[in-house]
């Protein structure tokens, strides 16, 4: 396996991955994902490739998109209210079904906090939906804690 820097040719590999992170939301939370709707197109990614404020790395295995971690650069400001510091956000951390339980979310966990130490940045952060029991684990045996929760209540008509 190796975690590298995503390209071009990596485009198909990450929609097939793209649509299984969207089943996970959708499976999850119905009332907020639509079925079958995947986050970016080729376009999309295309451009995001070229974003060196967002990078993508791959988890390569033999040629194949085995999972990806879309982050992006954070620059929150010194104001009277927060400390001014740069963060790396994990957008997305996937990787494929057949793949799992193989070390593959923890390298590219490691590669991105190795990043964003590179990097400057005090904090490695991401957001999971409640429910995602065992993203909650994977990123709690990766040291992760909460920093704060949302909460919701529906509002009936």
């Amino acid at each position: 396996m190796q975690i590298r820097n995503a390209t071009k040719k990596d485009i198909p590999g990450i929609l097939h991955l793209l649509k299984q992170v969207g089943k996970v939301h959708s499976d999850l939370r119905p009332d907020i994902f639509p079925a079958d709707v995947v986050k970016y197109d080729t376009p999309a990614l295309e451009a995001l490739l070229q974003d060196t404020s967002r990078p993508i790395f791959i988890a390569d295995v033999d040629g194949c998109v085995a999972g990806h971690c879309f982050c992006v650069h954070k620059i929150i400001e010194n104001t009277p209210l927060s400390v001014g510091r740069q963060e790396l956000y994990i957008d997305d951390l996937c990787v494929d079904e057949s793949c799992r339980r193989m070390g593959i979310a923890k390298a590219l966990y490691d590669h991105a906090l190795s990043y964003a130490k590179k990097c400057g940045c005090r904090m490695l952060t991401l957001s999971v939906w409640d429910g995602n029991d065992g993203a909650m684990r994977f990123y709690g045996q990766m040291g992760m804690r909460p920093r704060y929760i949302m909460m919701e209540a529906a509002v009936e008509e």
